[in-house]
């Protein structure tokens, strides 16, 4: 079994580099920590709520709107090779990451494969810190990159990749789509039945249920587009704003989501939840078929006026 520690980064293509950075920082909040060539790296972690600097959590990169790769750290930089070895006899693609590729993405060393349904995935060895603290763009309240809403073909056949293959544990279903933890935090990867892969919505963690309401007016007041909340999921207890980023992208502020302490390990036992606007959003904001029906390459956004 791979033992995953953390979703450590995404990289993002996009048809317009400089409207990323601008959306990135201006609007999410996040600091813009290097631009090289045709990359971007952005930081979203407070030194003291994950006890260590990432050195990036998201890079846009001129691109494909549609090559979309999640980088997960490891338990253990060492174990590299059996996680080339795991992957292979899985039946999944492998390949190293190349020196340049490696500076690239700021790490000693990563295994390339993907998913069942073809999304990218590198596991990465010894990926970098930074001394340096984080300096948002706005005062969002964000206090670190959380989880990734995951767009796959088959729910059930890519659970079994993720449980099996990986260390993700299920702790949750709503419909078919299950939220997949891999740490304490209830989960890192939600899985959402579509026609297609890739990544779904990014969420950031924000400090208080102010932050989320202060943004909501915030992002209104620019013109940004509100897809679902705000709200709060009953799955996972956070309270939330979904909005529309560059190239159709999602973006959600979330605070408040509960978390599954390795003492509850032994006895937690996953719920299944109906797909109902109510169990999306308790509050009653609606939208959740907006976040779960099977999605084309033009997906099909609500609006939340």
């Amino acid at each position: 079994m791979i033992n995953l520690h953390d979703i450590r980064y995404l990289r993002v293509g996009t048809a317009d580099l400089e409207s990323a950075i601008a959306f990135a920082t201006d609007i999410v909040g996040l600091q813009l920590v290097a631009r090289e060539g045709k990359n971007a790296y952005f930081r979203s972690d407070k030194v003291e709520v994950r006890g260590d600097t990432r050195d990036y959590s998201l890079a846009y990169f001129e691109g494909d709107p549609a090559d979309h790769t999640i980088g997960f750290d490891l338990l253990d930089p060492d174990d590299l090779d059996r996680v080339a070895v795991e992957l292979e006899k899985a039946g999944r693609p492998v390949r190293l990451g190349t020196k340049d590729e490696c500076e690239e993405r700021r790490c000693r060393g990563f295994v390339a494969s993907s998913d069942p349904t073809g999304n990218k995935i590198e596991i990465v060895a010894k990926p970098y810190y930074s001394g340096v603290r984080y300096f948002p763009a706005r005062d969002a309240g964000i206090t670190g990159f959380s989880h990734i809403g995951l767009f796959s073909t088959d729910t059930a056949r890519d659970e079994k990749f993720w449980t099996t293959i990986c260390n993700a544990r299920v702790s949750d279903w709503i419909g078919d789509s299950p939220f997949l933890r891999i740490d304490r935090m209830h989960h890192s990867v939600v899985l959402f039945q579509a026609g297609r892969g890739g990544i779904q919505h990014i969420n950031h963690q924000v400090e208080d249920v102010d932050d989320v309401m202060k943004s909501y007016y915030f992002l209104k007041d620019k013109g940004v587009t509100i897809t679902y909340g705000p709200g709060r999921h009953p799955i996972s207890t956070a309270v939330m704003v979904y909005f529309l980023g560059p190239d159709r992208l999602t973006y959600e502020y979330s605070c408040g989501v509960k978390m599954i302490e390795p003492e509850q390990e032994a006895t937690h036992r996953p719920r299944q939840f109906a797909r109902t606007p109510m169990n999306g959003d308790m509050w009653g904001s609606g939208g959740i078929e907006g976040m779960l029906e099977p999605l084309d390459a033009k997906p099909q956004i609500r609006v939340v006026s």
